[in-house]
């Protein structure tokens, strides 16, 4: 496709922009897409508890994770799932929240009965982190005034420990009952232990809430006219239990509207920075400064969008885009606000590229709801998947309100994407108003698949079935000094082709969260000359002539004490 790409330069502009947009020429029949997924079904309803109340929860519904509860290999998938709005309790069967093991071969077993993850609340989100380094992941889930930290007891059950960890504060004194729509685990201090970052969205009750008319019909009113609130930060206190140091750290001092986090060390200094989307309000970007964090979103150049308006900040990814080492940012808003790509500079700040990359024109129809960095043809290049969809449920100015998932095909050194939308298999009839997406290997062929929920619909597994798709490695870490799962881990690949970046976070999408190895495309190339991974704890751990095509398990090397002499 690259080289396609560069022998047309000449050709007029309107024939450029086709062959960008993975379109055929005029004549021409439709090459086969580079990216493509194939539809199954799984068992799941997502239900929201819908009403011509427009409560605003109903439309916000849909965390899933990825993980491998069980220590078998397989990634399995966690859904959250709704409640009555009223009372706030899964009164029906219909709302339980749903475990299922992947047993191979594309199947999968609903386990959610035995492993005591039904649930109890309103459930939006979920993060996935294993706390207590005992080896099994553990889950987070957050929601409408409640949260739950759920302890993995390595036999295929959970406990909700959520009191005994001292996580049941959503109640808050100066801001009332807390509505929590993501998390994210973080080694703050990288003391070893796995910390929680938890973001809060709006002030809101069932029995006092504002009504909004959409052209005369009753919809969701606009994050305006709800109060924001402040975010919390918990610190592992390693015994089990968790202090609320928001305070402390900086982060009770700034209310937003907050619907997404990502995790990343932007500036390398060996510490982790939270980038926070808000809806209609600026972005936040928390710098890490050992002890504490500054906000500096403004700083940075990430708290607005080019246009320097308020869009609606949802679901996004913090993850080297172009192979620089730096790690970048793209998130997703609803249409006529762009789904916006910051590029990292190197120096402490970004630089939007929205516009220059193609991304403005291709994304403003579109509404986004949950963002993704995965290479999916494992040429290289980290692309974007987003799951669209609409907060409204009647009418959208410029926009349906039921929309097809879309990837965006990076196409390398260029800095432009493709868009592929139906060529990549999300056709008409796969329109809904998406939320969440999660990813992994289910069927274990070396190509990231995606998970994905939609309001009041079933279950979206789309198996990666790219033609033609490069090599691979997956590269599974193994903490000892630094945390189990070997989150904030930095690893650079090498290979004749070039150089490329990833590192461990379990937080990705909307409300969602992904934990599995951390994977990379190779091209061509059938083995990767150099692996160098920069562990939190700051040991530096080296690989040599690693073979393609397989999942490499890495322990973390701890140098042995030198004996007094």
């Amino acid at each position: 496709m690259r080289k396609l790409l560069a022998l047309v330069l000449v050709l007029p502009a309107l024939v450029l922009t086709v062959l960008a947009l993975g379109g055929p020429l005029p004549g021409q029949e439709q090459p086969p897409s580079p990216i493509r997924f194939e539809l199954k079904k799984l068992p799941f309803h997502l239900e929201n508890d819908a009403s011509p109340a427009k409560n605003p929860p109903e439309t916000m519904a849909g965390g899933v994770a990825v993980f491998d509860y069980n220590g078998d290999g397989r990634p399995d998938i966690f859904f959250t799932n709704g409640a009555d709005l009223a009372t706030m309790k899964k009164s029906s069967p219909k709302y339980s929240n749903r475990l299922f093991r992947n047993d191979g071969n594309g199947v999968f077993t609903d386990v959610t009965a035995e492993a005591g993850l039904a649930g109890s609340g309103f459930d939006i989100g979920v993060a996935v982190g294993d706390y207590d380094n005992d080896g099994f992941p553990d889950l987070f889930v957050t929601g409408v005034h409640g949260n739950t930290l759920y302890h993995n007891n390595g036999d295929g059950t959970f406990t909700d420990v959520t009191k005994k960890a001292g996580l049941d504060k959503w109640n808050d004194p100066e801001y009332g009952p807390l509505w929590a729509e993501a998390a994210v685990w973080v080694d703050v201090n990288n003391d070893g232990l796995l910390d929680l970052f938890i973001v809060n969205y709006l002030q809101w009750s069932y029995s006092d809430q504002p009504r909004c008319l959409n052209r005369g019909v009753a919809d969701y009113c606009h994050p305006r006219y709800y109060k924001g609130l402040p975010n919390q930060l918990f610190l592992n206190q390693g015994d089990g239990t968790f202090k609320d140091v928001s305070k402390e750290w900086g982060i009770r001092d700034h209310v937003g509207k907050g619907m997404g986090v990502g995790m990343a060390d932007y500036d390398l200094d060996g510490r982790q920075d939270l980038f926070v989307t808000n809806d209609a309000e600026y972005h936040f970007l928390f710098h890490n400064m050992g002890n504490k964090f500054e906000e500096v979103a403004f700083q940075a150049n990430v708290a607005l969008p080019e246009d320097n308006v308020f869009i609606s900040g949802m679901g996004l990814d913090f993850r080297d885009i172009n192979n620089d080492g730096y790690p970048d940012i793209a998130y997703v808003a609803l249409n006529n606000q762009t789904f916006p790509i910051y590029l990292n500079t190197g120096k402490g700040d970004f630089v939007e590229v929205t516009a220059p990359s193609g991304m403005r024109a291709l994304s403003m129809p579109m509404a986004g709801y949950g963002a993704a960095l995965y290479d999916f043809d494992n040429d290289g290049w980290k692309d974007l998947f987003v799951t669209r969809g609409h907060v409204l449920s009647t009418w959208a100015p410029g926009a349906t309100i039921k929309q097809p998932n879309a990837v965006f095909r990076n196409l390398g050194a260029s800095g432009k994407w493709a868009a592929l939308t139906s060529e990549a298999g999300f056709v008409n009839s796969t329109s809904a108003r998406h939320r969440g997406c999660a990813f992994g290997d289910f069927d274990g062929d070396g190509r990231i698949d995606a998970v994905v929920t939609a309001l009041d619909r079933d279950a979206e597994l789309w198996m990666n079935r790219s033609p033609n798709a490069g090599h691979w490695l997956d590269i599974a870490l193994r903490g000892v000094k630094s945390n189990r799962d070997g989150i904030g881990a930095r690893i650079k690949v090498v290979t004749k082709a070039g150089v490329q970046y990833n590192h461990q976070t379990s937080s990705v999408c909307y409300a969602s969260s992904s934990l599995g190895p951390v994977h990379f495309g190779l091209g061509a190339e059938t083995r990767a000359i150099k692996v160098e991974i920069d562990w939190p704890s700051g040991i530096v751990q080296t690989l040599e002539n690693v073979g393609a095509d397989r999942i490499v398990k890495v322990t973390e090397p701890v140098p042995t004490p030198t004996a007094p002499k």
